[in-house]
């Protein structure tokens, strides 16, 4: 049986007399995608942000791509290591993006950062990464006031895709978009997939987008998992009150958008 690309045990993280997450334990399959469900506060960003090493864990243990990384890096090269086997898609990507760089400059930094690679490699690169995620020339030469919101997350995930990972965490990554953006960047991240093998971790409140991403969730409630199992199942029959409640809160199958006039009656 193949290792897990990720380990997560008895993860417990305490902010002060709070602990904001309490005894975390799941894996992830390597080339899986996995969801991590619950509403804001549940503690569910703090144990993404301890698994890139944003945040030390009070206690507990992480292991990815077989290596221990409960404590920070040590050193730039570890750091440049861990960058390799892990990283992580927030929110709001233009707080991630530098204003001052055009989106072939930025993906041309990160790739001089973890690899030694020639300019003309490097452009290329550049380009495979732009069609991987569906930006064009015109978005390669723009910088990121210039970019929409979907335009802007597509360059997050390519700056995320750029070292190579093994893993990939989605941290809400979805949540501020409009509903046809959402379904194109989910379509897209579902495409990245297929190609690459990679392995998600999907942090997100909305089960709807869970459905369409991954194989398994756990649900978070104050800091613990209180359910998990195969994504559809838990959508399909929830068996916890909590999971329930965020069950009932997406539209039925067979739902569909009212289709909306030019005055916004249907």
């Amino acid at each position: 049986m193949a290792e897990p690309i990720l380990t997560v045990h008895e993860l417990r993280k305490e902010f002060g007399d709070v602990a904001a997450v309490r005894g975390v334990t799941f894996e992830l399959a390597a080339g899986g995608s996995l969801g991590l469900v619950g509403e804001s506060g549940s503690g569910k960003t703090t144990v993404a942000r301890m698994i890139v090493g944003l945040e030390p864990p009070t206690s507990g243990r992480i292991t990815c791509c077989g290596r221990d990384r409960s404590q920070p890096g040590r050193s730039t090269r570890e750091r440049r290591r861990r960058g390799r086997e892990a990283q992580i898609v927030f929110q709001d990507p233009y707080t991630s993006l530098d204003p001052r760089q055009t989106v072939a400059q930025g993906l041309d930094e990160i790739l001089r950062v973890h690899f030694d690679l020639p300019m003309a490699e490097r452009r290329q690169r550049v380009h495979e990464l732009a069609d991987l995620v569906a930006l064009d020339d015109r978005q390669l030469r723009a910088f990121p006031r210039m970019l929409s919101g979907g335009q802007r997350q597509r360059v997050a995930i390519a700056r995320a895709l750029a070292p190579r990972p093994k893993l990939l965490i989605l941290d809400e990554a979805v949540a501020a978009l409009d509903v046809s953006i959402q379904a194109q960047i989910l379509n897209l991240l579902s495409e990245v997939r297929r190609q690459t093998q990679l392995s998600y971790l999907l942090i997100t409140h909305d089960l709807a987008v869970v459905r369409q991403l991954t194989d398994r969730s756990l649900v978070m409630q104050r800091g613990e998992i209180v359910e998990q199992g195969p994504t559809l199942q838990l959508l399909d029959q929830p068996q916890h009150p909590y999971t329930k409640l965020l069950r009932s809160s997406i539209p039925r199958p067979g739902w569909k958008p009212a289709r909306r006039g030019r005055n916004g009656v249907k």
